[in-house]
């Protein structure tokens, strides 16, 4: 049995293992989840990495035996550690679970105190927070149509934080994609964040979906505003778009809608943890507003 490089040459293999078959599905699912999660085509991915396409699809799909050396290249491509390729938890995850273990312990009545520690020490308080709207989910959501509108009722600052990254970097989001590549945006979208949380009291944000792809960002996110997960069904954010007159989706990939459920699916537990959720699928702007509306008074009065 042989297997071949990426330059060409032909290297003996030893026979595969079950638990090695096991081993190259389950990262392949990583680096699908973790691609998926970011917005990144397969395509960006390889050209990022500097890993054939083909290669990369055959990792994805548990065929592949890539060397360490090209794992590390996807593994900078999608900005995270090369441990994280190989495992489904963060490196917070001890941390996280003595947090929970001391919760677990701690009778009912002290845990209202608990939190307040943890606002006063960390975090926003619900005033602020509330005095801050910030409207996420995937492009052709209606984030910005309905932001506008919601800023002029709250007679509140209206804020598109790809609009800024672009002001902030003197460039359209193309360009910073092509000359910083993905984690290059996402340094500048947390400086540009940190920022508007700092001038912009009140205010109403339209966040771009892949937030969610840093963690560190989206958490701070989280946790200074009111945050609203603004969903539709695919057929509806794929029309939206294209009725917009932007048809790269479409022109750069063939499998445009499989790729757009595969986002959606791997990004929904992470907008999930929006302060709510409003679906637009099937409604006109008129209908979702309202609703919108309703349901911000119900919340937060």
């Amino acid at each position: 049995m042989t297997q071949e490089t990426q330059s060409g040459a032909v290297l003996p293999s030893l026979p595969a293992h079950p638990s090695d078959e096991n081993f190259l599905r389950l990262l392949g699912m990583r680096v699908r989840e973790l691609r998926s999660r970011r917005g990144m085509t397969r395509k960006m991915v390889a050209r990022e990495s500097d890993v054939s396409e083909r290669h990369l699809a055959q990792l994805e799909l548990g065929d592949g035996n890539v060397s360490v050396v090209l794992l590390r290249r996807i593994a900078t491509a999608l900005h995270v550690s090369l441990a994280d390729l190989f495992t489904a938890e963060g490196p917070d995850s001890d941390a996280r679970r003595s947090i929970e273990s001391i919760l677990d312990r701690l009778p009912a009545q002290q845990l209202s105190a608990v939190v307040e520690r943890l606002v006063q020490e960390f975090g926003a308080s619900a005033k602020d927070r509330h005095a801050r709207i910030a409207l996420i989910g995937l492009r052709g959501a209606g984030k910005s149509t309905l932001g506008v509108r919601l800023a002029q009722a709250m007679k509140a600052s209206f804020i598109e934080l790809d609009r800024e990254i672009a002001k902030e970097a003197g460039m359209d989001l193309s360009e910073i994609f092509s000359l910083y590549g993905q984690s290059g945006y996402r340094r500048i979208e947390q400086r540009v964040l940190e920022r508007i949380l700092r001038d912009y009291p009140r205010a109403v944000l339209s966040v771009g979906g892949g937030v969610v792809s840093e963690k560190q960002t989206y958490d701070r996110l989280l946790g200074s505003c009111f945050t609203v997960w603004v969903k539709a069904n695919p057929e509806d954010y794929m029309a939206r778009v294209m009725a917009q007159g932007d048809f790269r989706a479409m022109a750069e990939n063939d499998e445009a809608m499989q790729d757009l459920r595969r986002i959606l699916e791997a990004r929904e537990p992470f907008y999930r943890k929006a302060d709510l959720h409003l679906d637009t699928s099937d409604e006109s702007v008129e209908q979702s507003f309202l609703k919108l509306k309703q349901a911000l008074q119900s919340e937060i009065g």
